[in-house]
């Protein structure tokens, strides 16, 4: 009997979440990573940017996911481009941007950079942010 309800409450929880995930907006933007084409393509076309200088093993970047997560996933920034430098992998490209450790943020409107943070967690913030992009 209490298999069954355990195993009747995890089926209710797997498909409420699958109900969830449904109806997650498709404008979500994911992370690309980061290639200099790329990265003047979308300047050169004025879009709104994102550069994350990241790296998989820092616990800030971690915390900072489900917060970029659920702040790009707002219908204002669907037009945002967002590149992930890895801050161990793409050392040139950490040096170009002035970048001095992971969890760094920086935002652009087309060429012109607009802000960045440092190891910021707090979601009023990111998103003053990211606003700074548009």
């Amino acid at each position: 009997m209490i298999m069954t309800r355990r195993f009747l409450n995890g089926a209710l929880v797997a498909g409420a979440l699958a109900v969830a995930v449904s109806f997650a907006p498709s404008w979500a933007n994911t992370a690309a990573p980061f290639s200099m084409d790329a990265f003047k393509a979308a300047q050169a076309s004025g879009s709104p940017i994102l550069v994350e200088i990241h790296a998989d093993w820092c616990p800030t970047c971690k915390a900072q996911n489900p917060i970029l997560d659920k702040l790009t996933s707002a219908a204002k920034f669907k037009d945002l481009k967002i590149f992930r430098v890895d801050f161990d992998a793409q050392k040139p490209a950490v040096k170009e941007f002035g970048a001095q450790m992971q969890s760094t943020l920086i935002v652009f409107k087309g060429t012109a950079e607009q802000g960045r943070s440092v190891g910021d967690t707090k979601e009023a913030s990111i998103e003053a942010l990211l606003n700074k992009s548009l």
